[in-house]
């Protein structure tokens, strides 16, 4: 409901309702007329309403300050709770008819948006309220136009991933010049917990570990190592007040890593608490462009409150001024924004790898809900990459060197599956270096061309195929129970072409001892069905490249 600022009466002037139909989804949005001058949002009453009954993978939220880091639940429609808030995307099937997924697109100067259920089938939106009038939930200045609520359909839930309508939705790119802007991969000391053996310094925060990471970076033919919290002046920890991200403290020596890391031609990202960049970033960023930094990490928002999708697009615009590509962790899902700013190379948004230091919860069974549900919305950090793999029964969690409960192959499909600009190769050095495996982590890309869903249902099992230039990488992984799949090539290749094959599976002792792979090659064509031997929570992966 609108209403004219100060004024307690419905707007002057009709709202307009832009309707845009696709193959693959609908999109609509709301525009307010001029006419209506300044306005208050209060709350929007949008219905969504499911023809059937089906099983539901809602991510329930216990409020509007949220990261989105929580576990998928399957529910029937009619199971969700009147009280519960359903984050975005929010993905169900309609049986006998198709899969739906409900998201939203260019979120800018509004507020974002959730579900709850209010009765029977219906859904109904409910929008972020603004920390300084709760009451109301945008603010503006008309004309105005909500952002895009989206509707992707598909007959089968894995071609939902194959959408781009988020972005296509979005507006065209705003800036004159993209050439600086490189996805990649990056090494990454945090989530090891700054862990390595045989190693004739101290880890921690410190120079001589970040060294390290560099060094493997460049090794590895990473393009970048991030520095992550505490390499900043002030207090020591996470917290945002009293940093001084303009300044570095006594154990990391920012110009020695920068110059180390320039020579070997590896660039560094730096981390920042969301409340420090927002104090700071108009000194900060005009000095990280100068010192060479080449992106910011913005951490800890938590919020998709109107000032708070006001402040990510002050930090992409100010990013892009000053070279800077961006990564928002701790933040709320993407709504399309990497396409007016392809600055912005990755959210976070999702309850990944990191989960596995204090938790059982970034397990199988939900890396492939994942895959049905926010990847759809858009890349994602989920910081793949652990190395340190036992099964399920042996896992325990633990801070330092963690370990993860899937195959080593089923950390690798995951590069495949998640997309991601900035991707991480998040475990610590040696847990790579001496590995077969390395040599994919070497040459999988961090951006794609083009993107195919093969197979799957959210819980049980994910396949998906995307393509760089004329290669194409085949990411498969399953939940907790072992399972064979076929992969159909035609859904992908030319007819008549060969290509070689590249596969890396797991080992058949992989179910007792995850670490195993085994690397196979093979020529094959469009009429190929390759089959996918998975242990439990396992994976598959296969690179195909056109033979001569």
């Amino acid at each position: 409901m609108a209403r004219r600022h100060g004024a307690d009466r419905i707007p002057r002037g009709p709202l307009e309702l832009e309707v845009r139909v696709y193959d693959d989804g609908a999109a609509f949005r709301y525009r307010l007329p001029a006419t209506l001058g300044s306005f208050a949002v209060e709350r929007e009453l949008t219905p969504f309403q499911a023809a059937r009954e089906g099983v539901t993978y809602a991510l329930i939220l216990a409020g509007f300050r949220s990261n989105y880091e929580d576990n998928y639940v399957a529910l029937p429609l009619t199971a969700i709770k009147p009280e519960s808030l359903v984050a975005l995307p929010f993905t169900f099937e309609v049986p006998g008819a198709a899969w739906v997924s409900i998201t939203e697109a260019h979120l800018e100067s509004w507020a974002g948006m959730y579900l709850t259920r209010p009765r029977g089938r219906i859904l109904e939106a409910r929008l972020a309220p603004r920390l300084d009038r709760p009451e109301v939930a945008v603010i503006g200045q008309a004309p105005a136009s909500s952002p895009w609520r989206v509707i992707l359909i598909a007959e089968e839930p894995a071609r939902l991933i194959e959408s781009n309508l988020v972005t296509s939705l979005s507006p065209e790119c705003r800036l004159s010049e993209t050439g600086w802007i490189r996805p990649g991969k990056t090494s990454w000391s945090w989530w090891s917990g700054n862990f390595a053996r045989d190693v004739p310094f101290q880890p921690g925060m410190n120079t001589e570990t970040l060294k390290h990471y560099i060094d493997f970076a460049a090794e590895a033919g990473l393009e970048y190592c991030l520095i992550d919290a505490g390499w900043s002046a002030g207090p020591v920890g996470q917290g945002g007040g009293g940093r001084d991200i303009t300044r570095w403290n006594e154990r990391v020596n920012i110009p020695e890593l920068l110059e180390y890391a320039r020579a070997r031609n590896v660039g560094l990202w730096l981390w920042a608490h969301w409340a420090a960049v927002e104090e700071q970033m108009d000194v900060a960023f005009p000095l990280y462009e100068k010192w060479g930094v080449v992106g910011i990490k913005v951490d800890f928002m938590d919020r998709d409150d109107q000032q708070m999708v006001d402040f990510y697009h002050r930090v992409a615009r100010k990013a892009a001024q000053h070279r800077l590509m961006v990564n928002f962790h701790g933040a709320f899902k993407p709504c399309g924004m990497m396409r007016y700013y392809p600055n912005v190379l990755t959210h976070e948004g999702v309850l990944g790898l990191e989960y596995l230091k204090w938790s059982y919860r970034a397990i199988a069974d939900h890396n492939v809900t994942v895959a049905f549900t926010r990847l759809l919305a858009g890349p994602l950090d989920y910081t793949p990459g652990g190395f340190e793999n036992v099964t399920p029964a042996a896992f325990i969690p633990r801070n330092v060197n963690p370990l993860v409960p899937t195959t080593r192959a089923h950390q690798m499909a995951l590069y495949v599956i998640f997309e991601s600009g900035l991707q991480m190769l998040a475990d610590y050095p040696g847990a790579y270096r001496g590995t077969k495996e390395l040599e994919f982590l070497k040459q999988v890309p961090a951006a794609w061309d083009e993107t195919r869903g093969l197979g799957g249902r959210p819980g049980s099992w994910v396949s998906v195929a995307r393509r760089k230039g004329e290669v194409w990488y085949l990411g498969t992984i399953t939940g907790a129970e072992a399972r064979e799949v076929e992969l159909p090539l035609g859904r992908v290749l030319p007819p008549g072409r060969r290509y070689a094959a590249e596969i890396w599976a797991d080992a058949p002792d992989a179910a007792v001892n995850p670490k195993h792979t085994v690397r196979t090659t093979q020529t094959v064509t469009a009429a190929t069905r390759l089959r996918a031997r998975l242990a439990p929570a396992g994976g598959h992966v296969v690179v195909l490249r056109p033979r001569a």
